[in-house]
């Protein structure tokens, strides 16, 4: 029964301002995964690995995402292409969306890239929306597909995070309409765990690891104030059971003391 740990919103960032926060609550959520008794089927983060697009910010993402489990990664708005390839993933100087995929005897995870190069929005281009359509007509229709991507592509009530979602949303809601098989949507960029719905399958958001967003009914001291920065971060385990059921556990991670 595959499992899948869905992480997202880690925001390295090795200036002196940060202090190592972002990294020491990385590397809190890495320990607790790569301590589990049970040998994770994959661990996706979904987006904002660095904070600024550094080259130093993803060699430090890269050494804090070591796993014992297969880790896969796409760019969130935070994040940019290039250094990503270079710095984290290690594909040289390719152009374009960094889509990637993974793909087993039980499952298959897509990758997509929804950045908007010097945009906080996010936006499916039309290279990545063909790389999926390849990928999807290449599954057997009898094995699941997970659709991962940073912006979730449909309002979570959230105005701050809604004004910079995934938009143009129907075509990738037109293409999976053909493929029966796409179990579920997996995305980041709310900094809060979400469950709803997108092209009738469930649209899962993983919990920030950095921050948590406030939502509009908590109480707010200022109301510039978006986050809390003092709860722990959180992780997401995605099951499939054998008839292609997703079951989501949201689970917060304790940070060590001190």
């Amino acid at each position: 029964m595959p499992v899948i740990a869905h992480v997202s919103d880690i925001h390295i960032d090795t200036g002196a301002e940060d202090g190592g926060r972002s990294a020491d609550r990385t590397r809190a959520v890495m320990t607790y995964l790569n301590d589990l008794p049970y040998d994770l089927d994959a661990v996706v983060v979904t987006g904002d690995i660095a904070d600024h697009g550094a080259p130093a910010e993803y060699a430090a993402a890269r050494e804090l995402l070591t796993s014992r489990h297969p880790l896969l990664t796409c760019p969130g708005n935070h994040d940019e292409r290039t250094a990503f390839r270079a710095h984290l993933i290690g594909e040289g100087a390719a152009k374009g969306p960094v889509d990637q995929s993974y793909v087993t005897d039980h499952f298959t995870l897509a990758l997509c890239d929804t950045s908007v190069p010097g945009e906080d929005h996010g936006r499916l281009a039309d290279e990545t929306l063909a790389w999926l359509s390849g990928l999807l007509a290449d599954t057997p229709p009898d094995r699941p597909v997970l659709i991962a991507f940073h912006h979730p592509p449909v309002p979570l009530h959230t105005p701050y995070v809604d004004g910079i979602r995934q938009f143009d949303e129907h075509r990738l809601a037109d293409l999976t309409a053909r493929h029966p098989n796409v179990t579920a949507f997996l995305a980041g960029h709310a900094h809060t765990p979400a469950a709803t719905t997108f092209a009738n399958r469930p649209l899962l958001v993983a919990p920030g690891v950095v921050s948590t967003l406030r939502l509009p009914w908590e109480a707010q001291d200022h109301a510039s104030h978006h986050v809390h920065r003092d709860l722990p971060p959180a992780v997401a385990f995605h099951v499939l059971d054998g008839t292609g059921r997703l079951t989501t556990h949201f689970r917060p991670v304790p940070l060590p003391a001190g």
